[in-house]
């Protein structure tokens, strides 16, 4: 079964940085879009940012020039480097991911979440 797992969560100050990884597992062909997307409490999960497998990017407005989406393809890795975080960027994180893979002993493409890791920018 494909499973995405991320790290790299925690506890800030404002003004820190912070790196985020999600790693996709098991059996898979291949991995297209990437991305990341943020849930603060009592609001609707929003996207912050993509990456296309041949590295185009994607980013919301909130976070543009503050974070940075990359990604390592030989080893189905999406990263998300944040920097001058702020109190509003608090939240729990998720990874997506698009993935050609095998759910049990079908190959399949379909789209996947991380069980998400907590942001919290405070000081």
């Amino acid at each position: 079964q494909v499973q995405l797992v991320e790290s790299g969560g925690g506890l800030v100050q404002p003004g820190g940085s912070l790196r985020l990884s999600c790693a996709a597992s098991g059996t898979i062909f291949s991995v297209y879009v990437m991305g990341w997307y943020r849930q603060a409490p009592g609001k609707q999960r929003e996207l912050v940012a993509t990456i296309s497998r041949g590295g185009s990017t994607n980013y919301a407005d909130s976070v543009k020039g503050r974070f940075t989406i990359s990604r390592d393809n030989a080893k189905d890795t999406v990263y998300l480097q944040m920097n001058s975080l702020k109190p509003e960027d608090t939240a729990v994180y998720y990874c997506n991911a698009d993935v050609h893979g095998m759910v049990i002993t079908t190959p399949r493409r379909q789209e996947y979440w991380g069980q998400g890791t907590q942001v919290t920018v405070s000081s």
